[in-house]
């Protein structure tokens, strides 16, 4: 019998990713129970017990735990009769109350400490070369599909050695427990989980043992009955000496070979380097103190940041969220960015691409111009549109998918896993939200990093982008007001949606949609910056006049509270905050001219601040507690948007306060950090601060906004 003396979880009891770079991998850990673990290209966390302890300094040959664990099933029972009756010794195991567990969570490092027991988990957040023209020496070290640890135990005070340990029981009896005999220096021992993943410590008299459960692998006295072949349940163990203060490195690898993906053949790319999982862990060990140091100093910098306590939970989380659902494969020989869509697996969400631009242009500018490339090529297709209700078709054009397939499988050319006609809410096409998301992509990338070369090979797409959006206005052009009327043909009868998909009309609708209309407004204005640096002055005029004709249909639907209308098509009463979003992207595009007071577009800024100063209250659009919501007639809220249009208040609209800052902060810190939302590590969807969609996100590096100017740079 377990003791697991649970305490109700604390503010520290939540799950965080802790994931090397480009491996589709999280060593998630800190909720309570067997909630976390070793995963690879999982959409959740992997409900194994992890079990890391040492032997109590009060009573020998008891045992005290960090409570990742909980009621463990011994396999040995379905093997042998009660009558049967072997006598084994089994040692008493107990979880440290929550209480008495303190946690320092860092962007990189994150550790635990009971008593005198401390664990720490480095995973450095490495910028990563391009593949193309990168450093290969870097590429591999910052490709190794691994993370690190250090386990202590403060033994100074201690009279007699004590056990130590780190260890794991899998959560399915599909997964076998080894002992590594491959690894190629003496002294290293590991222990691992078939070829996927593993740990391995070069620590002098390190040793692993295994067995059905742990009680018996802590109360069995005899070394030699410790390798198991049928073992479920393993751990490394070693002795702190009496009077000494022991710290235990370890580094948890992962590793899959071969073809992972179908319908477009990829290996990972970093099998270029590493081939087998004793590979990864060999060179790990080799090189522990480089992962260690760059964690530490990458930590550092963000401390170096005047940020609050809250934001900087909200950066750590987010992005230590992001990297876990990270993939860098190799396909024919060239690098293929992914990410996966957290529990969902869904590839290169072009609505997440969209909002996790800003921390890949600080990181990875390559990632963004990767990804563009591969749905031109491959996830692009032209279409015709209609009005609501119509058959006749008109011309439409250039746009591209919602996504590029799910777990792995790549979906044919011109197609999405997602996207299905005749419907009018989640699972329609998003035609006009990933024309605009593209184009705005693309248009930042130029920008942000000066890639002429790449600007002046896609000067045709820019104008079939810029055609294929006027288009979905009017196909009169006297008729066109900037804001998207008609549907795609794709929808057969259905009806566009936006990115929030599963939102009531409020912004859920594309058609007369607020929030994409200034979108759109904010993709005219970085296509005129770019036609007008190729010299296209005819198309510089079109955007010139789409822009003006958008700000003018918002500005006619200004009401008189000062609020304008979440849609404008209909009798709508909805307001939204998200309508100010699209602002984000005239800094990214090079377009902060349009901010300033003497702009033909100041009357537009200047009604979008009265807009959300009058939408950001108690009973419209804030929580009780403080939170934001999205949409007034809605209590669904992303938390990833609610990032992102708080730096669009903060640092270009210039309003502050407590509900854009402190209270707004620990509201949402409270919705992560709440029970059960935690175990889910950073989820984006919440329903009154409830999670209940977009959980284990990605999405939430939008809070890479918050950090220090510039906003292009590294972070190591």
């Amino acid at each position: 019998m377990v003791d697991t003396n649970s305490n109700s979880p604390s503010s520290i009891a939540f799950n965080a990713h802790h994931s090397p770079v480009g491996a589709f991998a999280s060593f998630t850990l800190g909720y309570p129970g067997a909630s976390g673990g070793f995963g690879l290209e999982l959409g959740k966390p992997a409900d194994q017990h992890i079990f890391i302890g040492a032997e109590s300094a009060k009573a020998a040959g008891t045992f005290e735990l960090l409570p990742f664990f909980g009621e463990m099933e011994n396999e040995q029972d379905q093997f042998v009769l009660d009558s049967q009756g072997d006598t084994v010794r089994k040692a008493r195991v107990s979880a440290v109350p929550w209480s008495a567990v303190t946690r320092r969570f860092r962007p990189c490092t994150d550790s635990w400490s009971a008593g005198d027991l401390t664990f720490t988990v480095f995973s450095p957040a490495w910028p990563l070369p391009d593949p193309a023209d990168g450093d290969p020496d870097a590429l591999k070290t910052r490709l190794l599909p691994a993370v690190f640890a250090e386990l202590t135990l403060d033994n100074r005070q201690g009279d007699r050695d004590r056990r130590v340990f780190f260890g794991y029981q899998p959560d399915n009896h599909a997964h076998h427990i080894r002992e590594n005999w491959n690894l190629g220096e003496e002294g290293i021992c590991s222990l691992c989980d078939g070829s996927h993943y593993g740990v391995a410590t070069a620590h002098p008299g390190s040793g692993t043992a295994l067995h059905f459960d742990l009680q018996t692998i802590l109360g069995e006295r005899d070394r030699e009955r410790f390798h198991f072949g049928n073992a479920t349940t393993g751990i490394v163990d070693w002795i702190a000496p009496a009077g000494e203060r022991v710290t235990v490195p370890l580094v948890i690898g992962f590793h899959r070979a071969g073809v992972v993906t179908s319908g477009l053949a990829c290996q990972y790319f970093y099998t270029r380097y590493f081939k087998t999982l004793d590979e990864v862990l060999q060179y790990g060990v080799d090189h522990f103190e480089i992962y260690k140091q760059a964690a530490v100093e990458m930590d550092a910098q963000w401390d170096s940041a005047e940020l609050s306590e809250s934001q900087r939970f909200h950066i750590a989380h987010s992005i230590r969220s992001y990297y876990g659902s990270t993939q860098l494969l190799d396909h024919q020989g060239s690098p293929l960015w992914v990410i996966n869509e957290g529990e969902y697996r869904m590839m290169n969400t072009l609505d997440l691409t969209a909002d996790q631009l800003f921390f890949e242009l600080r990181q990875n500018p390559w990632t963004t111009r990767n990804v563009l490339d591969h749905y031109l090529r491959r996830y692009s297709y032209r279409d015709e549109v209609v009005f609501p209700g119509e058959t006749e078709a008109h011309p439409g054009g250039l746009s591209f998918c919602h996504d590029m397939g799910v777990m792995n499988c790549f979906t044919r050319p011109g197609t999405s896993c997602y996207e299905l006609s005749g419907l009018k809410g989640c699972f329609s096409y998003m035609t006009h939200e990933e024309l605009v998301n593209w184009s705005c992509c693309a248009a930042a990338y130029c920008h942000s990093t000066g890639d002429r070369t790449w600007r002046a090979q896609n000067v045709d797409v820019f104008e079939a982008c810029l055609d294929s959006l006027v288009n979905r206005d009017h196909p009169v052009p006297g008729s066109r007001t900037g804001i998207m009327k008609l549907d795609s043909t794709r929808t057969r009868g259905g009806a566009e949606i936006t990115t929030y998909d599963s939102l009531d009309e409020s912004l859920g609708q594309s058609r007369g949609n607020t929030y994409l209309a200034v979108k759109t407004w904010a993709t005219y204005l970085a296509f005129e910056s770019l036609f007008l640096t190729e010299g296209r002055e005819d198309l510089v005029a079109v955007c010139r006049d789409q822009a003006n004709r958008v700000m003018q249909s918002l500005l006619k639907a200004v009401r008189s509270d000062g609020t304008i209308p979440a849609v404008l098509e209909g009798d709508h009463s909805s307001v939204i905050i998200p309508i100010i979003e699209g602002l984000v992207f005239l800094r990214f595009t090079g377009r902060e001219d349009v901010l300033k007071e003497d702009s033909p577009y100041a009357p537009l800024v200047a009604a979008l601040k009265t807009h959300f100063i009058a939408v950001l209250k108690p009973g419209v659009c804030l929580f009780e507690d403080g939170a934001w919501k999205l949409s007034s007639t809605s209590i669904n809220s992303w938390l990833s948007k609610i990032y992102l249009c708080q730096y669009v208040a903060r640092d270009i609209l210039g309003i502050t306060g407590p509900a854009v800052e402190a209270a707004a902060d620990k509201a949402h810190q409270a919705w992560l950090t709440g029970h059960p939302n935690a175990y889910w590590a950073w989820g984006d969807q919440f329903y009154s601060g409830d999670l209940k969609g977009s959980k284990y996100y990605p999405r939430g590096v939008t809070s890479c906004l918050w950090l220090p100017e510039p906003q292009v740079g590294s972070l190591s």
